[in-house]
């Protein structure tokens, strides 16, 4: 693993008055880190701790906007559902919008009124996906560059919740983890990776359920982490009970990828000693 050169961060007083005045101009985050160089975000946040983001950085409150035209709409003689058709907002926050204004006439037919709700609910769902997506992208987004120290504490504690551990009464001092998630296993070789673990000391094995297509999860698999055949044993094929009802059915479904690493018993005890120190920094008291 890399790390970042000793000494880069030692005048914290320094950059965090540059930080400060950088912060006070108006710049956001981002652009504080561009300016000394601060590729560390957790240090970035400890260094403007106490000084409030710029105006023009902070999201409006979309509810805001949509109270005014909730408010509009029913002046205007719309229904709750009519109103959730055109906003894509829930009738509760409709509700509580515009309860002090007026009711309109009611002239729809039954069916009529039923149609308009279900359109309302799909627009409600609709509104909502959008605003997990963004969300998402909002987070993701405020990650920014990530340094080798990154990538190698969350491949620790990846390997913590989904690796095996040794025992007591059950030495395993060698590095074997399992995941569904491709992106889980992206991450886990970018972790060995930086520490020069390389292709030829992995061995991988895809478990999955004998009524799905094996085969073809191995070339998905194969195709992801970048390795042949050759670094793959038999598939491991769990048996159908036919009593219990499968979800993972589509054709997504790849089964387990388990990757073992040769020759890892001191990458084991350092991975284990790194966990206990992540545990130890983030709650000195444990």
């Amino acid at each position: 693993m890399t790390s970042n050169t000793p000494g880069k961060y030692a005048d914290f007083e320094g950059l965090r008055e540059q930080a400060i005045a950088l912060r006070r101009e108006g710049l956001s985050l981002r652009q504080i880190r561009d300016c000394p160089h601060v590729d560390n975000n957790d240090l970035l946040h400890r260094l403007v701790k106490g000084e409030p983001p710029p105006e023009w950085t902070k999201r409006p409150n979309a509810k805001d906007d949509l109270r005014t035209r909730a408010r509009e709409l029913r002046a205007q003689g719309m229904t709750y559902d009519q109103i959730q058709v055109e906003l894509g907002c829930s009738k509760s926050s409709i509700s509580l919008w515009v309860r002090d204004l007026p009711k309109p006439d009611r002239t729809r037919t039954r069916e009529e009124a039923s149609a308009i709700a279900r359109r309302g609910w799909e627009a409600t769902l609709q509104r909502r996906e959008e605003e997990r997506q963004l969300a998402k992208q909002d987070a993701a987004a405020d990650i920014g560059e990530l340094s080798d120290r990154e990538p190698y504490l969350a491949g620790v504690v990846l390997y913590w919740t989904e690796g095996t551990k040794d025992k007591p009464w059950d030495r395993r001092e060698s590095l074997k983890f399992i995941n569904s998630d491709p992106n889980v296993i992206r991450l886990y070789l970018k972790w060995l990776e930086l520490q020069n673990v390389g292709p030829e000391r992995l061995r991988l094995c895809v478990n999955i359920h004998e009524s799905a297509d094996a085969e073809e999860a191995t070339r998905f698999w194969a195709e992801l982490t970048g390795l042949g055949p050759a670094s793959f044993n038999k598939p491991v094929l769990k048996r159908h009970n036919p009593k219990t009802l499968r979800k993972n059915t589509a054709e997504a479904y790849r089964g387990c990828l388990v990757i073992y690493v040769t020759k890892s018993a001191e990458l084991y005890r350092r991975t284990e000693g790194a966990w206990y120190g992540i545990v130890l920094g983030a709650d000195p008291a444990t």
